[in-house]
């Protein structure tokens, strides 16, 4: 059963709606009357990482293997996607507790400013 915290394997989004490349993504929370989920884009292209923001996922921490990530990565709190639970193509791992709840206040003070 999925959960907030899970990381999966999705076709993220584009902005101009198109199917994006296979890619993992961190559950945040399953919308409440559909099997939708809002998703974030997570990304090994370290060189986008926003401190202070973003969540940097560092071979060395405490959840990186439990993570099922295989390289350093970020998870980019500000790219966003709502999606057919019917589309999450299979869970790899998941992040710590501490660290959803990181992301979802750094997401709730970015959406309240």
């Amino acid at each position: 059963m999925k959960q907030a915290g899970d990381i999966i394997l999705c076709r993220f989004p584009q902005a101009g709606l198109e199917t994006g490349k296979l890619r993992p993504a961190l559950l945040l929370g399953k919308l409440r009357e559909y099997d939708d989920w809002l998703i974030c884009m997570i990304s090994s292209q370290i060189r986008h990482y926003l401190p202070d923001f973003d969540e940097l996922v560092r071979v060395d921490d405490a959840d990186f293997v439990q993570s099922g990530l295989r390289n350093e990565s970020i998870i980019r709190v500000e790219r966003l996607a709502v999606v057919e639970e019917e589309t999450l193509l299979g869970e790899i791992g998941g992040v710590s507790e501490e660290r959803l709840g990181r992301i979802k206040r750094h997401l709730a003070e970015w959406l309240s400013h």
